[in-house]
């Protein structure tokens, strides 16, 4: 573990557990442990500055799983007026230029893992996510310090010693990792990641269309990789666009018009004049998995542990698996009276995510590399494949318990809308 860097000799407070990293997995984890403990003490730090959360015009599919989390976590209420349910999901494989795009396969609210009538799936915009969760934590007095990076972790009698930018340092039973695929948290850590570099970008953008879009999410397999069509409130839509970097490099830096038109020729004009709000942003896309999950004293959640390509948009909910789990698991450890940050404690933890994140980490990549080509028998493979799952009942309930949140074994209790 490196050491932290010297500090002016005060430790101001002590923690129970501090959690790096104020997105929603940061923030989910924190709520969850905070409603089921008051007792704990609970500190975030974020290393960006306030305003950064409240500009994010981007939008997240929320799976049923995670509905029925912020649900008990109360703060599903405050989201629900944003959220747009999807109701459908159809996907289609195609070139480009094809004039007509065959339907392959369609979703409803079939799966196993989600009641009658209740959408496998929401969209909801990031600043409604995040901006009830903080709410959430104030309201349980959670301590949030903003534009406050974890600048190194040191070894301190039954804790670890938090450096802060800024020359402060707190001590903590249990340090979080939620800052992201980069996360400088997992590398003060000593733990390894295996990555692969996918050579595209994801361009994230939202756009306003004519004509209603009925809850419906569609996704175009084409042969630089998927186009995902993604329904929010009103006439509006968030779209995932995979290219290669270069392609979406010069997508979104160049001429306007021209984005539209290349927009245009991969939306349609089934919803009418498409009107694109905000500048496009690129993200590039990769596989990253951590070596491991857990440390004496630290634990990985969200992107830090896994960042997975975006083919099967869960992400995101893979980040709030991981809170649940672990919110669970520090939780009953703190009523046994065991420490919440011992090494064997974590490792359960980490036994009941790491099989469903490598699971879901080689499911993308093996999707990703089977269907952003152009490769002629490829196509006729993966087009009979999606057109036998889509006449099978069984395997359509599988998928639709896949994108609604089913985990690889039990579920934690707030997945299932229960209180740990």
């Amino acid at each position: 573990m490196r050491a932290a860097p010297e500090t002016d000799g005060e430790t101001t407070e002590r923690f129970d557990v501090v959690i790096a990293g104020a997105g929603y997995v940061g923030l989910s984890t924190a709520v969850a442990i905070a409603d089921a403990a008051p007792g704990l003490k609970l500190l975030l730090v974020d290393a960006a500055p306030d305003e950064v959360w409240r500009r994010d015009t981007r939008a997240s599919a929320v799976a049923a799983g995670a509905v029925r989390m912020l649900t008990r976590l109360g703060v599903w209420s405050e989201i629900a007026p944003e959220a747009q349910p999807i109701t459908e999901m159809i996907v289609t494989d195609s070139r480009l230029g094809d004039v007509v795009r065959p339907v392959f396969l369609t979703f409803g609210g079939e799966g196993e893992t989600v009641a009658a009538g209740e959408p496998f799936a929401h969209m909801v915009p990031n600043v409604a996510l995040n901006g009830a969760l903080r709410a959430r934590a104030a309201a349980r007095g959670i301590t949030i310090r903003q534009n406050c990076a974890v600048a190194g972790l040191g070894e301190a009698p039954g804790a670890l010693e938090v450096a802060l930018a800024g020359g402060k340092s707190v001590a903590a039973r249990l340090v979080v990792a939620a800052d992201g695929v980069k996360s400088a948290v997992r590398d003060m850590a000593g733990i390894r990641t295996v990555s692969k570099d996918y050579d595209q970008s994801g361009i994230v953008c939202t756009v306003r269309h004519e004509r209603p879009h009925g809850g419906r999410a569609e996704e175009h397999f084409l042969p630089a990789g998927p186009f995902a069509i993604l329904p929010l409130k009103g006439n509006r839509a968030s779209l995932v666009w995979t290219e290669s970097r270069r392609d979406a490099e010069r997508l979104v830096n160049g001429d306007a018009f021209l984005f539209e038109i290349e927009l245009e020729q991969r939306f349609g004009r089934k919803l009418g004049r498409l009107e694109v709000e905000g500048q496009p942003r690129a993200f590039p896309l990769g596989l990253t998995l951590a070596r491991d999950f857990v440390r004496s004293r630290v634990a990985l959640v969200g992107d830090a542990a896994h960042g997975i390509h975006p083919i099967a948009g869960q992400g995101l909910n893979l980040g709030f698996k991981d809170a649940a789990a672990l919110a669970e698991v520090v939780v009953e450890a703190a009523r046994l009276g065991r420490d919440i940050g011992a090494l064997d404690v974590l490792e359960t933890y980490s036994r009941w995510r790491r099989f469903d994140t490598l699971r879901m980490g080689l499911t993308t990549d093996v999707l990703n590399i089977l269907f952003s080509n152009d490769n002629a028998p490829l196509r006729a493979l993966r087009d009979l494949g999606l057109s036998l799952v889509d006449r099978a009942p069984g395997l359509k309930r599988y998928f639709i318990g896949e994108a609604a949140g089913r985990l690889a074994g039990p579920a934690p209790r707030l997945l299932q809308g229960e209180a740990i």
